[in-house]
């Protein structure tokens, strides 16, 4: 064999996981230095003797060196056993430091949520899921920011929003989504409206050729209610939440379409009447958003999980 040959090292093969021993097995090592017993250090981490004696055992075979000499009278170092230690504490040292960082990280993190939603369920559905979360998370400080569907996904995509809801047909671009809640649109008029008095249905056809009071373009609202009809007349009004929406129906301004969960109170307080179409689905399923490959975790995964309570 040639002198380069006699003076180059072993060959290192796999990954360094294989190579090193774990966290656990090195805080194992290094109490039996401290304490000088291996059953004393399997005490101290609630492990079993014969389990400590496996572990030393292992840990030894996977570095090829002995570390530990057994007697009746307690547990030594060996000499390679104690250059062991040394690196480990090392080791041990920065996991701790690692395991402070993660922590400050995952603070950080939980002490606040951001979330954009669509109209609907911001005003209707939210409130109750954020105080369900107040209840488990004191002190996470909660933002919301209420616009369409099409904001929603913006914010997202642009981390701006931890997790977002929407109202429309389809998952804008760049979301995975989970159906959280269904929903139902409504024609919805004032009393005194001549739709308010008719002994029949309303026909999709009419619905369709109907200037309406409608939301804002990019409203989920909007969006299902365009794709259901092939098509809207021009709007009546053009309104920028659901609460403007409604207001303008109570007041007599025109028939709207909205969702059964904003006009609940209304309906029921006769301050608007639902008129019955045929021959048109108005069903939508509500969605949690966020950007794909990003599952939401703490306070978002938390207040997803409050949804489908």
């Amino acid at each position: 064999m040639s002198n380069a040959d006699d003076q180059a090292g072993p060959t290192v093969s796999g990954s360094l996981a294989h190579r090193v021993p774990d966290l656990g097995a090195l805080e194992l090592l290094l109490a039996v230095a401290r304490l000088g017993s291996l059953g004393g250090a399997a005490r101290e981490l609630g492990i079993t003797q014969p389990a400590a004696s496996s572990r030393i055992r292992s840990m030894e075979r996977q570095l090829g060196v002995a570390l530990v000499d057994r007697s009746p009278r307690g547990s030594r170092l060996t000499d390679a056993g104690a250059l062991v230690t040394d690196w480990a504490r090392r080791i041990v040292e920065a996991a701790e430091a690692f395991d402070v960082g993660a922590q400050a990280l995952r603070v950080r993190r939980d002490s606040r949520l951001r979330v954009a939603a669509s109209m609907t369920i911001a005003e209707y559905l939210l409130p109750g899921w954020l105080l369900a979360l107040r209840a488990q998370r004191p002190d996470t400080a909660v933002s919301l920011h209420a616009g369409n569907s099409t904001v929603v996904a913006e914010r997202l995509l642009s981390d701006e929003a931890d997790l977002g809801f929407v109202e429309g047909l389809s998952v804008p671009a760049g979301l995975d989504s989970a159906v959280i809640a269904h929903d139902r649109l409504i024609v919805v008029t004032a009393p005194g409206h001549a739709w308010a008095r008719r002994r029949r249905s309303l026909a999709a056809e009419e619905l369709a050729s109907t200037p309406l009071i409608l939301r804002e373009k990019g409203s989920g609202t909007r969006q299902v209610l365009d794709a259901a009809l092939g098509g809207l007349a021009r709007p009546l009004i053009e309104l920028s939440s659901t609460t403007a929406v409604k207001a303008a129906a109570v007041s007599g301004a025109g028939p709207a379409v909205l969702s059964e969960l904003a006009v609940r109170e209304e309906l029921a307080m006769r301050r608007l009447v639902s008129v019955p179409v045929d021959g048109v689905a108005l069903a939508r399923d509500l969605r949690a958003v966020w950007p794909t490959g990003h599952r939401p975790t703490g306070p978002a995964r938390d207040l997803l999980s409050l949804t489908r309570g």
